[in-house]
């Protein structure tokens, strides 16, 4: 990418745009081109229209989603299909239509079947069912995948496809309700701590294990690929270690200064039995992660409480 290029960050001030506008930033890319959620609804279609008309990005990161934990899936299944498959649609058609250079496609790694074998290689894609808690937000990333594979195949539109883990950092979404486990434990001990309570409540048995990369590192990773990547075959981005659920929690009490004990909801679903991806792929172009997970809660941590008025939740 010239670093004089016009580049739109779908989703800029989410947990996973603003890191890449961060990173861009830090590489001296500052023709970035704004479009807030306030100002430009990505699932309107005729304004997405006027917005690349307009605007002409020549570099799109597609980090706009609805996103959510468990129980914003089971909740709002509808809102997480159509709101997803509406903006992914409205900005790949028009990327591919306005001339759009490079589009980086922002997937998930639940759009892998539950039980696939572990860790998760790109080709398990499509081969068995997915995990029932998000299967509305995965078959939504699968279509807009695939999208991205097929303007690909038929118009030579040059699209990657990018798989990240569970990622967490500075931004992320700590409201109970809505977010996922890591910054929903960090709330939940803090607030803990500050009530002086006996105990914390995590949902499930405890023993799933999930894969957790700092969204610093998956933008450092996105900037990479697009200088370095052309395929439409999907690659995964991660750190290639887990942790059980239990082990987080107790690695995230420890660093917000919790001293009670942790009990276990087991009415409540586990999901996924485990996601750990597979990045060999990511690792043989000569990318790896630079933060460590304690490093980063501690870090995530401090954004909190630096960033009470404003963090979401």
């Amino acid at each position: 990418m010239n670093r004089d290029a016009a580049i739109f960050v779908a989703g800029e001030r989410g947990l996973v745009g603003s890191a890449i506008v961060r990173a861009l930033r830090a590489r001296d890319f500052s023709n970035l081109v704004s479009a807030p959620r306030t100002k430009l609804d990505l699932r309107d279609q005729p304004a997405v229209e006027r917005f690349f008309e307009d605007r002409r990005p020549e570099y799109v990161f597609m980090a706009a989603a609805k996103v959510g934990g468990i129980l914003a899936n089971d909740t709002y299944p509808a809102d997480f299909i159509r709101d997803n498959l509406l903006i992914q649609n409205n900005l790949i058609d028009a990327s591919h239509r306005h001339g759009v250079r490079k589009f980086c496609f922002l997937g998930s790694s639940c759009v892998y079947p539950r039980l696939a074998p572990q860790p998760l290689r790109e080709d398990s894609l499509l081969t068995g069912p997915l995990e029932p808690t998000n299967q509305w937000y995965a078959i939504a990333k699968i279509a807009g995948l695939k999208m991205c594979e097929a303007y690909s195949r038929q118009y030579g539109f040059n699209a990657i496809s990018v798989m990240p883990t569970n990622l967490y950092g500075p931004g992320d979404n700590f409201d109970l309700q809505n977010s996922h486990v890591l910054p929903a434990l960090i709330r939940k001990f803090h607030e803990a701590k500050l009530a002086r309570a006996g105990a914390v409540t995590i949902w499930g048995s405890g023993t799933p294990r999930r894969e957790f990369l700092h969204v610093d590192d998956l933008a450092d990773a996105v900037c990479f690929l697009m200088t370095s990547y052309d395929s439409p075959e999907i690659i995964n981005v991660g750190c290639g270690e887990d942790i059980t659920i239990a082990e987080l929690a107790d690695l995230v009490r420890g660093i917000v200064g919790f001293s009670g004990a942790i009990e276990l909801d087991r009415g409540k679903p586990d999901g996924t039995p485990r996601k750990l991806l597979d990045v060999t792929k990511m690792t043989a172009l000569g990318w790896r992660p630079k933060i460590s997970l304690a490093d980063g809660i501690r870090a995530t941590y401090r954004w909190f409480l630096h960033n009470a008025a404003v963090a979401r939740g």
